[in-house]
């Protein structure tokens, strides 16, 4: 199972992105927090500055949508050029309908559970996704502390998943550092969102390879 490391650029000098977007050109994807003020209480940025982005980056785009009606406004972020979208469990009206339009766009259609959202609904629908997001925090804000609670999960559906012969990748988002990283891919996650993590760091590109090396080194174990 590949490791993927996917630094959340949320916690980056957005004066200078280009350069910030340069110092994650050796992860696999550069992830992309779209807040609107209503899912979650917060406002970031919204599909120009995605369109943006997608041009910018030296790396894939992965967006992941905390916001109302994802139904109606995440197939725009799959045309824009995103090569993975991700939108909430709890916001989607038909989230296998919506999967299905973001997939039929080119881009890989991720699920995302907010830490409380329990699994066992979507297990028998794990083939219509290509990734499924457990929050390892409560959606909103960057820089929050990981919650351990949330391990049980990941590994419930790591074995559902074993089970089935789909190809799903799954996602930990929140609190993710050198010192916790190793229990999520233990847990049985492969993506790992780091934002404040990667961005404090004095080397980006050398944190990503130091995350990437104990999310291996887990799953050896």
């Amino acid at each position: 199972m590949a490791i993927v490391i996917s630094p959340s650029i949320l916690s980056c000098d957005f004066a200078d992105l280009r350069g910030e977007l340069a110092k994650i050109a050796g992860a696999d994807f550069a992830h992309v927090d779209v807040m609107d003020n209503h899912f979650v209480p917060n406002l970031t940025l919204g599909l120009p500055v995605v369109e943006r982005i997608v041009a910018a980056s030296p790396v894939p785009v992965d967006a992941h949508l905390m916001i109302a009606e994802p139904d109606r406004w995440a197939p725009a972020y799959a045309e824009a050029g995103c090569a993975s979208v991700t939108f909430h469990a709890e916001a989607a009206t038909a989230p296998v309908r919506l999967a299905r339009e973001l997939r039929s766009a080119g881009a890989r259609a991720g699920l995302a559970l907010r830490p409380a959202t329990p699994v066992e609904p979507y297990l028998d629908l794990l083939g219509e996704f290509d990734m499924i997001l457990v929050m390892t925090v409560e959606p909103g804000f960057g820089g929050q502390s990981f919650l351990d609670g949330t391990l049980p999960k990941i590994t419930r559906l790591r074995e559902a998943i074993a089970r089935t012969d789909a190809d799903v990748w799954v996602q930990v988002d929140g609190g993710i550092s050198r010192a916790t990283i190793e229990r999520a891919a233990d847990a049985g996650a492969n993506v790992f969102v780091a934002g404040s993590a990667v961005y404090s760091a004095q080397d980006a590109a050398a944190e990503v390879d130091a995350l990437r090396s104990l999310a291996q080194g887990a799953h050896r174990h």
